[in-house]
């Protein structure tokens, strides 16, 4: 059964707040995400074109090939990464004002799975690009190369906040033991980011799960032998999703778990 509640703000904004409670299937409340406006700022890259250099990350996404976010992805300054509460989310990036601008490229699309340190040893507008309070993107190589010529090093871009376009729905990676479970979220549309999430098993309420780093959570619980079901929140929208029964009851570390619920 479902029930859409549509209005309007002072502002003629329209907010959409559809709610789904469809029995046995994933409940869904939904807060839409848009684009934020274009914003200043610089990038780099690092690694060659194979974006080996990528792989792995502060996000803990891993293999980014296998888990879906291939080379389009970029490494955030501190201040835009938000101590991990950033990894998923989606930028579009065009280069500006520089000759080595590829001009027939009007933006490429990030997702963010790492994180670029500060560098102390270097003055901020020489080398320390990521140091605060900048943004900047250092980008894979072949994300760079899709705006501008890789012999620039460096570039001045406009950015923005996009929607992320996900295929299928969250996908849970799953590290720990029967006492300690400390799961990765992957392939998170709408908004890209995670604010909270909870556990819950087949003999359990649902268990709220701090934030370790990154796009990981975890909860000190004993949760082995029961089916888990995870409910997660936006951090950018505060749309909130539930998946039930996304492991079985013989779940194990080392394996991801895949949904068809997703946020957008």
């Amino acid at each position: 059964m479902a029930a859409i509640y549509q209005s309007c703000s002072l502002l003629n904004t329209i907010t959409i707040t559809l709610m789904l409670i469809i029995m046995g299937n994933p409940a869904l409340v939904m807060g839409l995400f848009q684009p934020s406006q274009w914003t200043p700022a610089h990038a780099t890259f690092y690694g060659d074109e194979t974006a080996s250099a990528t792989m792995g990350g502060a996000c803990g996404y891993g293999n980014l090939f296998v888990n879906g976010y291939g080379t389009d992805t970029a490494a955030l300054s501190s201040t835009l990464f938000n101590n991990g509460y950033a990894c998923g989310t989606c930028y579009q990036i065009k280069c500006v004002k520089s000759s080595a601008c590829n001009t027939n490229v009007p933006y490429t699309t990030v997702t963010a799975t790492n994180l670029c340190p500060p560098n102390w040893s270097e003055a901020s507008d020489y080398g320390g690009w990521c140091n605060p309070p900048r943004s900047h993107f250092d980008m894979s190589k072949p994300a760079f190369m899709k705006i501008a010529q890789w012999k620039a090093g460096i570039v001045p871009i406009m950015y923005r906040r996009v929607p992320c376009a996900r295929s299928e729905g969250f996908r849970f990676s799953f590290q720990g033991n029967g006492y300690w479970l400390l799961v990765y979220v992957m392939n998170v549309g709408g908004g890209g980011d995670i604010a909270n999430m909870w556990v819950k098993g087949s003999k359990t309420g649902w268990i709220s799960m701090s934030h370790n780093w990154g796009a990981s959570y975890q909860a000190f619980a004993t949760l082995s032998g029961q089916t888990l079901s995870f409910k997660v929140t936006s951090y950018t929208t505060k749309e909130t999703a539930i998946a039930w029964d996304v492991a079985p009851s013989n779940w194990a570390a080392g394996l991801t778990y895949s949904t068809h619920i997703n946020f957008h």
